[in-house]
Order: C-alpha cells, then structure tokens, then sequence
C-alpha cells in the first residue's frame, strides 16, 4: 500500500537527475527573488548541504546563468537569463504583433495563415488565422515541422549562416511524400533562389494535396526571426497563382517586421 504523504511533505522527484534541475531552477528563483544570495544563504533555503548548493551554483555559473558578484562571496544571476528571456520575450512580441497582419492577409486570400519561429532543427507555428475558404483546413498552432519540407522551414534555411545551413542539409532528410526533396544539392540550388524571390514555397512536400509560401520576417537588426506562411490545397494554390501568393505574403511579412522595428 502507499503511504499517503503528510501535510507539507514535498512531493519526491522521480530521479536524481530531476531533483537536480528542479534544485538548479529554485536556485534561480532564489537569485531573482534576492538580487544576490551566498552559498549558505541558499543551502539554507534549499535544505541542501552547502556542497550542493556549491555544485549547483558551479553548473550554473558555467553556464552564465549565474555569476559571483567580485570577491564578495555573493552569487547574483547571470547575463545568460537575459539571453533566455530576450528569446521568449521576442516570440511573444511576433506572436502578438502577427495577430492583425496575419487576419488581414487570411481574410485578403481566403487561406490558412501561419506565423513560424525556428526551435533548433524545426519550424514551430505559434499563430493561426484562417480564411474564408480555409474552413476545414488542418490546425498547425504549435506543431514542430521539417524545415526542408515545409515553407517556413525553406525560408529559415534559406537565411541560416552557411554553416548552420550546412549542418542541417548533412543530415538525412526524411522522405514525407513522393514530392519531399531529399537530395542536398537540390534543396541548396533552391534555397540560393529564395533571398532574391522573396519567398519559399512547397508544393505538396510535407502532406499531399497541400501548397504553400513562405516569407521572412525580421528584426530591428534585420535578422530573420519568423516567417509567414500562406498554405491551401493544390487545386486553389495553382503554380500559375504562386508568384502572386508569394508577393502578397513577402508584404505581409514585410508589414509584421516593420511592427518589429525593422527599417526604422
């Protein structure tokens, strides 16, 4: 039988492992909460050995989460949070600012709307708006996608240093459907077109029957932080209709990165 905890009895962890990162994130919180605290101060707190409370500050620390304020013996956090919650801070701002441009363009072309961010080796939509024609098109709020077969994913490849680039065109490139481009040098040939186009585009590549385009969103430093992504059946999306689609979501994405401080 289990036994039932008592009243204020902490929960276990299920390992080791997570009882140090839940330890490490307290340990965070401690230095946010304070401005600066020492390694008894915060062994104190945690109920740790001062050992423990070293090693954590140690991981942290390394990590620029942390950093000891002068010869003080006092830890404080460190300029890597400011890294980590600019990167949040910035998707939240795409989020909400891609909310009317992405309506407007949805309502302008009758089709699903997507805004994008990269996260490591995928394209993750974090803002949906659908147009009249696009009742029964799929939901693709928060699903990770293959950036070579998808037109978001093309657009942050296509904007990658040459290196990053690379490093994601060595690896296998998985195979969605008859029409995925699988070989390298022809995913590079068309990512070399895509600065100067304006926009990426996939014909059916990631799910059959479906089309779309991408364009670039960037930042005040003119650095691509998103894309916006126009995406319909292949009945509607004609490759006659393309260059068109392409153009008016290059000026919707344009529009999103004028709201992100970009050309000012």
């Amino acid at each position: 039988m289990t036994r039932a905890r008592r009243p204020g009895e902490q929960r276990k962890s299920p390992s080791g492992a997570v009882r140090s990162v839940d330890r490490a994130v307290s340990v965070l919180e401690i230095l946010a909460r304070r401005g600066e605290a020492g390694v008894t101060e915060i062994a104190d707190e945690l109920g740790v050995h001062r050992s423990t409370a070293f090693r954590l500050l140690g991981v942290l620390e390394n990590r620029g989460l942390a950093a000891q304020a002068g010869d003080r013996g006092k830890y404080h956090l460190g300029a890597g949070v400011l890294r980590l919650a600019g990167a949040a801070a910035v998707r939240l701002d795409v989020s909400q600012e891609a909310v009317p441009v992405c309506r407007d363009l949805a309502d302008e072309l009758g089709e699903t709307v997507n805004t994008a961010v990269l996260d490591d080796d995928a394209a993750v939509n974090i803002m949906q708006a659908r147009g009249t024609a696009a009742v029964t098109a799929q939901d693709w709020l928060g699903r990770r996608t293959a950036l070579h077969a998808t037109s978001s994913g093309k657009v942050f490849l296509a904007h990658m240093t040459p290196a990053r680039r690379e490093e994601h065109l060595s690896r296998p490139l998985r195979q969605f459907t008859e029409n995925t481009v699988t070989d390298a040098s022809l995913l590079r040939s068309e990512l070399e077109r895509v600065p100067d186009q304006g926009y990426a585009a996939t014909r059916e590549e990631l799910e059959l029957g479906l089309v779309a385009v991408a364009a670039p969103v960037r930042a005040h430093d003119g650095a691509v932080i998103a894309a916006i992504s126009v995406s319909g059946p292949v009945f509607r999306m004609t490759p006659q209709r393309l260059p068109w689609l392409g153009a008016r979501t290059a000026a919707a994405a344009g529009e999103l990165s004028r709201r992100m401080g970009h050309g000012f």
